[in-house]
């Protein structure tokens, strides 16, 4: 998917405009390069096949997914990403992300900016590489995460299924019995 939505540069959705990378200033004057992320990818950039099987992989996992979760929520489970699951406990692919991290950051570096925002590797990080603030904003197909500057300059990763989850407690906390309501008038 990376490659193809590159066709589509520079297109504009009425104010918003595709780019391949953008320069953000903070509200505290810091400068962070946007960027999607990919151009620091081994894979993507030297083995392009090797890249596609993994896309073709991706999109079968998404597939069983979909398969777990109903089960899951059939039996009153919450979501639950099997892509990430197996992402985070293959030895190798939490080696990768480090690296990744760490390459993307010394560029930044390098480049002078105080950070780097990325979402290549679809898993939401806010780090400190040697001064300079790595954020990822993950994605929101699997983990269902997005970044936000906060009023005061800082960042934050929000994560939907707590989100959710305290949405849901507030309706229930809001919600009136009908016998209460007539009892009430």
């Amino acid at each position: 998917h990376d490659e193809m939505l590159r066709k589509f540069i520079p297109m504009h959705f009425g104010s918003i405009k595709m780019v391949n990378r953008v320069i953000h200033e903070t509200i505290k004057g810091k400068k962070y390069l946007v960027v999607h992320g990919d151009a620091w990818d081994g894979v993507m950039k030297y083995a392009k096949w090797l890249s596609k099987l993994g896309s073709i992989a991706y999109e079968l996992l998404l597939k069983i997914n979909i398969v777990i979760n109903f089960f899951r929520r059939l039996r009153g489970k919450e979501y639950w990403s099997l892509a990430k699951f197996l992402k985070y406990k293959v030895k190798n692919a939490v080696k990768y992300i480090g690296e990744y991290e760490k390459t993307v950051s010394d560029y930044a570096k390098r480049k002078k900016f105080d950070g780097i925002i990325c979402g290549h590797i679809h898993h939401a990080e806010d780090r400190d590489f040697d001064g300079i603030n790595y954020l990822n904003c993950g994605d929101w197909v699997e983990s269902c995460t997005a970044l936000c500057e906060k009023y005061d300059g800082t960042f934050e990763i929000i994560y939907w299924d707590k989100i959710r989850e305290n949405y849901i407690y507030e309706q229930e906390d809001n919600i009136v019995e009908v016998d209460e309501f007539k009892n009430a008038s």
